[in-house]
């Protein structure tokens, strides 16, 4: 019986290829010449990519036997991950191997920018000893705020308080007892904004990110201060960072992402308080070296037909049939729970109950961290590092299984409790042959409705009209409405309205829906 047949597209350290084992065929080819590969993975079990081999529709067409897509980094904008689920192939990365690298280059960047060492570079190579006009800032004593505060805002935060920085941090998901234990004080944003001498960016790039920080946050910050971001572009808002440069509202920014790479022809480079780098955060030969073995290992496990922890679409692992379905409905209510939430939990219970208990259930509470994580997190989130995640936010999990489902045939909860003492909960169900995924259950209310990519939840008093004007308001904005339901305590009492929507819901149209209905609490689910 012939090897499987490992295409590898880029290259890859030797410690990687000896890592894939004797039990598998290594090619290799140049994964940017699109003739090529389209013809190399025909035959192809696996493929190993990098950054520059774009893996699309066509390309997993061409593959009837590809089974696995590695990613030998982190992020997978080269990768069309829909269609490989689609194709029933399963796509991982390394979502922790650049953790340390990047955290190094952030720090290097603020120590470039504080001293001024590339004008003063520049100058010297020009032929010029212009020590006056080249005078920088100490770190010492100075107050660092690290925005997100995930795996690499930790390690950021952990290098700078070596500096003799006082260090903040803004990160609804993490609780204050997991943050005092790394020597952070958590504060909002608004006052990390306004404390801070240096602001260091390490969120992930969400819709809940987007613009995170724009004009008016920036209108908050000291003039001297120091704008870091080697994490994700889109959180730091380039327009407004660069008018508050020119307007020297921001001393300086030191920078590894842009919105648009590559980024030669951004007007923020030729400032002269910004410090750049063409996204390096990953370009040490460790992380590389990290990330290869991990994949490595990745593949060997895919092959074998065995649980594929990094996976990122698909488990890839031996799960019995009848839990499967239910993976993809449990991370969806775990990232429904997290929008609900709208901060950490400090404990969180995921409920199975049901005929699907007679079987090993442990990868649906995985399933519920990953989901739970996933727009929160700065790191990818996957089945081996939601467990860590979860415990460096100080969120203490369990998972509960009961073979009685009265109901439901099968039946999931997330049931969790906030630092306050609020409690969260969201269930989940599949119904039908097709095993089509249900939310039936929020915060107490009892519901059936489809849990759709955009979502949006308002409780509020029960009266005649409410669902007429909630109407209205989505009509006016161009919003449409796929489906809603009202479920209430008791006539007159509290009532929650869950509407699944066609598109997103603009923030001014919930917040203009909850003031319309005198709400006593609206949420809006963004799934895509």
């Amino acid at each position: 019986m012939s090897k499987p047949v490992v295409l590898i597209c880029e290259p890859l350290s030797p410690a990687t290829l000896e890592a894939l084992g004797p039990d598998v065929e290594v090619r290799t080819c140049d994964g940017t010449d699109r003739a090529r590969l389209l013809r190399e993975v025909a035959d192809a079990s696996a493929l190993v990519v990098r950054s520059a081999t774009r893996v699309d529709a066509e390309v997993l067409a061409a593959a009837p036997r590809l089974r696995v897509v590695a990613r030998a980094g982190v992020a997978l904008d080269t990768i069309d991950v829909r269609a490989a689920t689609h194709a029933g192939v399963v796509v991982v990365n390394a979502p922790t191997s650049n953790a340390v690298s990047v955290a190094e280059l952030a720090v290097g960047l603020l120590l470039a920018a504080a001293r001024c060492v590339v004008p003063a570079q520049e100058a010297l190579r020009e032929g010029r000893w212009e020590r006056e006009s080249f005078t920088g800032t100490e770190l010492y004593d100075k107050t660092v705020g690290v925005v997100g505060l995930g795996r690499i805002g930790v390690l950021v935060a952990q290098r700078l308080a070596a500096f003799g920085m006082k260090v903040l941090a803004y990160d609804p998901y993490v609780q204050p007892g997991r943050a005092a234990q790394v020597g952070v004080r958590l504060v909002d944003l608004a006052t990390l904004l306004r404390d801070s001498d240096v602001v260091s960016v390490h969120l992930p790039r969400t819709p809940e990110t987007m613009g995170l920080i724009g004009e008016a946050e920036l209108r908050l910050v000291r003039p001297s201060v120091i704008v870091v971001n080697a994490a994700r572009s889109g959180v730091v808002d380039e327009a407004a960072l660069h008018d508050a440069l020119v307007e020297r509202r921001v001393a300086a920014a030191a920078l590894d992402v842009f919105e648009h790479e590559p980024a030669t022809a951004s007007p923020l480079l030729g400032l002269p308080g910004v410090v750049a780098t063409p996204h390096l955060g990953a370009s040490t030969h460790e992380a590389q070296e990290k990330a290869g073995l991990a994949v490595a290992r990745s593949v060997r496990l895919a092959l074998a037909g065995e649980l594929v922890p990094d996976a990122v679409n698909v488990q890839g692992g031996v799960i019995a049939h009848d839990v499967r379905p239910g993976i993809p409905l449990t991370e969806r209510l775990g990232r429904i729970f997290s929008a609900l939430a709208g901060e950490a939990a400090a404990s969180l219970d995921v409920e199975v109950r049901g005929e699907i208990t007679d079987h090993d259930v442990t990868v649906l509470e995985l399933a519920a961290l990953k989901g739970v994580l996933t727009d929160i997190a700065e790191e990818t989130v996957s089945y081996v590092n939601a467990p860590l995640l979860a415990a460096e936010r100080g969120t203490a999990v369990r998972l509960v299984v009961d073979p009685e489902s009265p109901d439901h045939r099968n039946l999931v909860t997330l049931r969790g409790t906030l630092a306050g003492g609020a409690t969260v909960s969201v269930s989940g169900t599949l119904v039908g042959i097709g095993q089509r995924e249900r939310l039936v259950e929020v915060n107490g209310y009892a519901l059936d409705i489809e849990p759709t990519d955009h979502l949006a939840f308002l409780t509020y008093a029960d009266r005649p009209g409410v669902v007429g004007t909630v109407g209205r308001v989505l009509g006016d904005a161009g919003v449409n409405i796929g489906g809603m339901q009202v479920s209430r305590d008791a006539p007159g009492g509290l009532a929650l309205v869950a509407l699944s929507v066609d598109s997103a819901v603009p923030a001014d149209v919930l917040a203009a829906m909850g003031r319309a209905i005198d709400a006593v609490s609206v949420r809006a689910v963004d799934l895509t």
